[in-house]
């Protein structure tokens, strides 16, 4: 049964073709596209203003030097948001469900952030690994701690998106796996469960969009300190 749990985590092949690669670009395909017209369509609107006031909380505590990066972090949470959601369909699969992945987009832009800091502010970003005042019997310890807080930045980010959507993900299937067998035995446990499904189905999809806010809130705040 365990091994039945985790296989909707597995990316579903056709032919040996792994389908991960329509999953990723599917998001992209049911976006809105731009219109000439003087007067915008309801979700053409919708999305601008989503992107507006979202774009607008995510930069308002950077530098202006960090409005830069404006646009990739836009069309990140964008990209994220939308296989979150659209994993959440009957018979879809989750990308961000996998760690290989969260990990190959945490990595490269945490150490574009390291590497712009070190170019452009080098004192200031060698700096964070001794605070000021510390008794010199604490500086090589010290040193290690910020040293692997900052290589631990990258996987938390990976880490976090993957288990928040897992954990999400097998609930659902648990409570719907209860929910088909409690209907022989009882219907008024069997719609208690039911009720509970469509509740943590609505908190799935909250989440789903919080993960990838706070996935672009916490790379926009390591790329603050680095601006």
């Amino acid at each position: 049964m365990t091994m039945n749990l985790f296989n909707q985590f597995a990316s579903p092949t056709i032919f040996g073709v792994p389908l991960i690669v329509m999953a990723m670009v599917t998001p992209w395909l049911l976006l809105p596209s731009s219109s000439n017209q003087w007067t915008s369509n309801r979700l053409n609107s919708f999305s601008h203003f989503f992107l507006s006031s979202s774009s607008k909380h995510i930069l308002l505590p950077m530098n202006q030097p960090a409005h830069k990066w404006a646009l990739m972090l836009s069309t990140l949470m964008v990209f994220l948001l939308g296989m979150n959601i659209l994993g959440l369909l009957p018979y879809t699969f989750t990308p961000t469900t996998q760690l290989s992945l969260n990990l190959g987009l945490a990595i490269p832009l945490w150490l574009a952030t390291v590497i712009m800091g070190l170019r452009n502010q080098l004192s200031s970003s060698l700096a964070h690994f001794l605070p000021e005042g510390t008794p010199t019997p604490l500086t090589p310890i010290l040193i290690i701690i910020e040293t692997i807080s900052l290589f631990i930045r990258p996987l938390a980010l990976g880490v976090r998106l993957t288990a928040n959507l897992t954990a999400g993900h097998l609930l659902i299937q648990l409570i719907s796996m209860a929910t088909l067998t409690m209907t022989s035995i009882s219907m008024t446990m069997s719609l208690l469960a039911l009720i509970t499904l469509i509740m943590l189905t609505i908190l799935e999809i909250a989440v789903a969009m919080i993960q990838a806010y706070v996935f672009v809130l916490l790379l926009g705040l390591y790329l603050q300190e680095n601006t």
